[in-house]
C-alpha cells in the first residue's frame, strides 16, 4: 500500500485525503491545529461550494451540511457607479435542480478532519518545518504540501510565466444576522456588487457555527476606498465601517445590513492577500521533491470567490493522477503532469479572475455594457453568466471576446423573436 503524506488540513488537502483513503491508500494528514482548535479559531474568507464541487464531495460522502445550510439557487450581480446602480442581473446557480452552499471553514474543516480519522486515516497534530519534510521524505512515497504560509511556502518559486498580474488585496468580512431579506427574491439568494470607485462586495447566506447567517465580504485593492482597516479595528467598529461603505458605494446592500448585528465575538476578519502562481514542485535540502497544491501554488484573486472551486478541482486532478500512476515512482515529471492536469481548469479560472478584477480599471468595455443590458432582459444570458462561476472555462467562449459576445446576444434575441 502506497504511503502518502498531506501537510495541512485545509479544503484541498482534506478533500484529497478522503479521496485517497477511499481508493485504498495509506494516508497521513499532519496539521498544526486539532479539530477543536479549528472550530474555536478565527474565521477564514467565506467561499462558495458550487454545484459541481458539491457533486465531487458527494462521491466521498463529504456533503454533511446541505440539509442545514442555506441552499443558494440564484445569485444577483449589481454594478454601481458613484453609488448609483447602473444595472443588475439575476441568474440561476445551476441549469437543473443544483445549488450552491457556503459553510464556515471552521465547521467544514473540523468535520472533515474528524471524519477522516474516523474512517481510518492517520492524523498528526504538529507543526512542520522543511527539515521535518526532509525526514518524512524517507518514510512516504509522496508528500503533498497543502499549506503555503511560513517557510513551507518558500519551497515553491513564483511562476510569472503562468500569471504576472499580482495585485495586493485588502479584505474585510463579517458574519451577521438580523439581515433584511431581498425585497424581490428568495431569502437565500446570493448578492455580489462590482463598484467603479471601490472594490467588490460578496454578500451570501452561510452556515456558521451558530447556524445560518450571512457573510458580508469586501475586497479591494490596497490603498483603495474599501481598504479601510489599517488600524485593525475591533469587531463592532469594523462592522460600522462596513455599513458606511455599503451606504456610500452600494446602497441596496446597506438597506439589507443597516440593522445587522455580529453573530458572536469571533465574527470578523481583516486580511491582506496577493494573488499569485507558483511552481508546483518544491525541492528539499536533500534534493527530494514535494508537490504543492491549491492555494499553495495558485492563490486566487478573492474578487471572484473561486478559491474553494480551485481547491476542489485541484484535489480531483491530483487524485486522478495518483490513481492512474499506479506503482510507478512519484517523480518530478509526475508532479508537473499532475499540476498540468489541474491547470487545464485553473488557467481558465485565473483568466476569469483577471477579467473580472480589471474590467473597471478604466471605463467599462462597451461589449460588457451590451452583455449586462441583454442579461437584464434575457434570463438565458444572466443564467449563463452566473453558471460560469461553476465552470469558468465557458467565459472564453462568449464573454471575453466582443465579437463572440455580440454574436451570442444576437442568437438569444433571435430565439426570442426579437
Amino acid at each position: 500500500m502506497r504511503k502518502i503524506l498531506i501537510v495541512g488540513a485545509g479544503h484541498a488537502g482534506l478533500h484529497l485525503a478522503h479521496g485517497l483513503l477511499t481508493h485504498g491508500y495509506d494516508v497521513t494528514v499532519i496539521t498544526g491545529q486539532s479539530s477543536t482548535e479549528i472550530r474555536t479559531g478565527k474565521p477564514s474568507i467565506s467561499q462558495f461550494t458550487l454545484p459541481t464541487a458539491l457533486e465531487y464531495e458527494r462521491k466521498f460522502d463529504l456533503d454533511f451540511w446541505s440539509a442545514l445550510s442555506p441552499q443558494i439557487r440564484e445569485q444577483k450581480l449589481f454594478m454601481y457607479v458613484g453609488g448609483e446602480k447602473v444595472t443588475s442581473l439575476t441568474g440561476s446557480s445551476h441549469p437543473g435542480n443544483g445549488y450552491t452552499v457556503s459553510v464556515d471553514r471552521r465547521v467544514k474543516m473540523a468535520d472533515w478532519l474528524e471524519s477522516f480519522e474516523d474512517r481510518g486515516g492517520k492524523v498528526v497534530i504538529h507543526g512542520v518545518t522543511v527539515s521535518d519534510l526532509d525526514y518524512f521524505s524517507r518514510m512516504f512515497d509522496l508528500i503533498i504540501v497543502a499549506v503555503g504560509h511560513g517557510e513551507l511556502g518558500q519551497l515553491f518559486d513564483h511562476d510569472s510565466s503562468r500569471f504576472s498580474g499580482a495585485r495586493p488585496r485588502s479584505l474585510a468580512q463579517a458574519y451577521i444576522y438580523d439581515v433584511w431579506p431581498d425585497p424581490e427574491e428568495s431569502e437565500n439568494i446570493g448578492w455580489a456588487a462590482i463598484t467603479q470607485e471601490a472594490g467588490n462586495i460578496i454578500f451570501i447566506p452561510i452556515l456558521s457555527q451558530e447556524g445560518p447567517c450571512h457573510s458580508l465580504l469586501m475586497v479591494d485593492k490596497k490603498g483603495s476606498p474599501m481598504d479601510a482597516w489599517p488600524d485593525r479595528p475591533g469587531p463592532q467598529e469594523q462592522l460600522r465601517r462596513m455599513k458606511d461603505l455599503t451606504r456610500k458605494y452600494a446602497p441596496a446592500f446597506f438597506e439589507r445590513v443597516r440593522d445587522a448585528e455580529l453573530v458572536d465575538g469571533r465574527s470578523t476578519l481583516v486580511e491582506d492577500l496577493t494573488p499569485q502562481v507558483r511552481n508546483p514542485v518544491g525541492t528539499l535540502p536533500s534534493g527530494g521533491k514535494v508537490l504543492g497544491m491549491a492555494d499553495v501554488v495558485v492563490t486566487m484573486d478573492p474578487f471572484v470567490g473561486q478559491s474553494w472551486n480551485n481547491s476542489t478541482r485541484c484535489a480531483e486532478a491530483y487524485l486522478d493522477s495518483i490513481v492512474a500512476h499506479g506503482d510507478q515512482p512519484f517523480s518530478e515529471d509526475f508532479m508537473v503532469s499532475a499540476f498540468d492536469r489541474f491547470w487545464e481548469f485553473g488557467q481558465d479560472n485565473q483568466a476569469w479572475a483577471e477579467f473580472a478584477s480589471t474590467m473597471w480599471e478604466q471605463d467599462l468595455p462597451a461589449h460588457l455594457e451590451n452583455v449586462m443590458g441583454a442579461a437584464s432582459q434575457y434570463r438565458e444570458i444572466s443564467d449563463r453568466w452566473i453558471q460560469g462561476w461553476d465552470l469558468p472555462s465557458d467565459y472564453k467562449n462568449w464573454l471575453f471576446d466582443p465579437e463572440a459576445a455580440q454574436k451570442y446576444i444576437d442568437e438569444v434575441k433571435a430565439r426570442n423573436g426579437d
